[in-house]
């Protein structure tokens, strides 16, 4: 009994330190009876008594809230410790996937930053591996897998004709001649700094010296094609263009397919060797590389089960075709769509020789048109000329002035047709240089300045400006002989004197109200409609 009451005991004192330790925080219920209950003595308390116990409840409000405080003290120490120790020792890093790949090396460097540069260096060598082994006149058109997988800033290489100060892209041209049994060219004279990346060849010393008679490699008609490009015999977009299909043809009809070989690989494979013989000759137009795209493109579509008489017969009729819808019935065309726009009364201003738009305006004099023509002319090709000898046969009213005198003559202008030497996927029209000049001064007399170009022409080049890509003939064409004297016969030897003898120029779309095409009467800023279509087309 005796150990009964002391164990109780014990459990009565247990109970009565857990009750002291407690909060006095109750529930709802608990505090709603004891306020009904404390209202109900307060109306038998005395004011004594009422002051008493409000000072009661504050002190242990005042108690509660400091033992809250004094709870909340050893956390804050104990943070602040923390706090501390990472200053100490530097941050601690949780183990997490972002962590790992972020993590710094001794090198200073994260391994994902590590892995992204050996990816980038893996690629850059695949890529010039890919430049040695593949041929650069087939991978002109395309892109290869690298720079597929490359982002879209990454600018795309430049043709070879555009990098002459570049050591490298010249030791690179020169052992893909060699492969190709091509003979180089060599520049001319001294150029402009500013055009120092373009090649310069001189009339005078025919590429056809360094050339082995009979050669193997490049057919006979190439050979006379290259020289009279080299020499100008031959100038013109449309003439140059369909020049080289007529070449084309004869060295189709004279091939003859090796034993275990394809007509349709090796075929391109001999066409490489005549086409690098011409860009040595002189680089290509636009009109031009978009034929060859379509004979490479047509070659490539012959089945190896075609025979080779019959195959040959295929290709010849495809460039038939060619020449015939995209140059002749284009042209037919576009003189039916500028007719329209050509008055009674008019004065029309063109520049140099175009063959498109002496077609146009010979056209409409035969039907019947009275206009006069203000033919505008500049050294050294003097092109106007045969533009001028033409109309005049034909009886149209000429008159015949140079480029720096169209400022006085175009007060009396109404129209201005321009010929094009290619239109660019941005919209700018290129042509013979001073194409540009007469465009901006017939926008500030308000003349309307119409293009015409055949779509044939049209091509995904984006450019600009005249002097990433262009051409330079011989600067020699510029010394004049007047009296008996010539005073740049010794230019080169004037190391403060140089001459830049441009051929093109390009306009942009701003001055250009107009393009007549072989589809219709278009804006610049339709060309890459134009060019999707085709794509779609082929």
């Amino acid at each position: 009994f005796v150990r009964w009451l002391v164990n109780m005991a014990d459990v009565n004192r247990v109970i009565q330190t857990q009750s002291s330790n407690l909060t006095p925080v109750k529930d709802a219920g608990v505090k709603k009876s004891e306020n009904i209950h404390s209202k109900s003595e307060n109306q038998e308390l005395s004011k004594e008594e009422k002051l008493r116990q409000r000072k009661e409840k504050k002190q242990q409000k005042k108690n509660r809230r400091e033992d809250k405080g004094n709870a909340a003290q050893p956390e804050k120490n104990a943070t602040e410790s923390q706090v501390q120790q990472q200053k100490v020792s530097g941050p601690t890093v949780v183990p997490s996937d972002a962590s790992v790949n972020n993590e710094k090396l001794p090198s200073g460097k994260s391994k994902a930053e590590l892995r992204a540069e050996r990816r980038a260096k893996q690629e850059a060598d695949r890529a010039m591996k890919g430049v040695k082994k593949g041929d650069s006149s087939q991978s002109f058109g395309l892109k290869s897998k690298t720079a597929a997988s490359e982002p879209q800033s990454v600018v795309k290489r430049l043709s070879e004709h555009v990098q002459a100060d570049d050591p490298a892209a010249q030791k690179r041209l020169a052992k893909k001649l060699e492969r190709q049994q091509v003979p180089l060219r060599n520049d001319y004279g001294t150029k402009v700094n500013l055009f120092s990346h373009l090649h310069q060849y001189s009339k005078k010393i025919p590429l056809t010296q360094q050339t082995s008679i009979p050669c193997t490699v490049i057919h006979p008609s190439i050979v006379r094609l290259g020289l009279k490009y080299s020499q100008g015999i031959i100038t013109g977009s449309n003439s140059r263009c369909i020049a080289l299909l007529h070449a084309f043809k004869q060295v189709i009809h004279d091939y003859s397919t090796p034993p275990n070989e394809e007509l349709s690989r090796d075929l391109v494979n001999k066409l490489n060797p005549n086409i690098s013989f011409l860009i040595q000759c002189r680089p290509l137009s636009a009109s031009m590389g978009n034929a060859i795209k379509y004979v490479k493109k047509e070659i490539s579509n012959i089945q190896s089960t075609v025979k080779e008489e019959e195959a040959k017969a295929i290709l010849k009729e495809c460039i038939d075709k060619y020449i015939q819808e995209k140059i002749y019935l284009a042209a037919k065309a576009i003189c039916k769509f500028a007719i329209e726009k050509i008055s009674d009364g008019d004065v029309i201003l063109i520049y140099g020789y175009s063959s498109l738009v002496n077609d146009i305006l010979c056209d409409a004099h035969e039907k019947g048109r009275t206009f006069r023509v203000i033919v505008v002319d500049s050294r050294p090709r003097q092109e106007g000329r045969e533009a001028l000898r033409r109309m005049v046969r034909k009886g149209i009213h000429c008159t015949y002035v140079i480029i720096t005198a169209i400022s006085y003559m175009l007060p009396e202008v109404s129209k201005v047709f321009l010929g094009a030497h290619a239109l660019l996927a941005n919209g700018y029209v290129m042509s013979r240089v001073g194409t540009s000049q007469i465009a901006l001064v017939a926008k500030a007399y308000n003349v309307p300045v119409l293009v015409c170009c055949e779509t044939y022409k049209f091509c995904e080049r984006v450019q600009t400006d005249s002097f990433v890509s262009n051409e330079l003939d011989d600067p020699d064409d510029l010394i004049v002989t007047q009296k008996g004297s010539t005073h740049l016969e010794d230019w080169q030897n004037n190391s403060c004197l140089r001459l830049l003898n441009l051929v093109y120029d390009v306009t942009p779309p701003d001055f250009v109200d107009l393009v007549i095409t072989d589809l219709g009467m278009i804006p610049c800023t339709s060309v890459p409609v134009v060019l999707r279509v085709k794509n779609v087309e082929q």
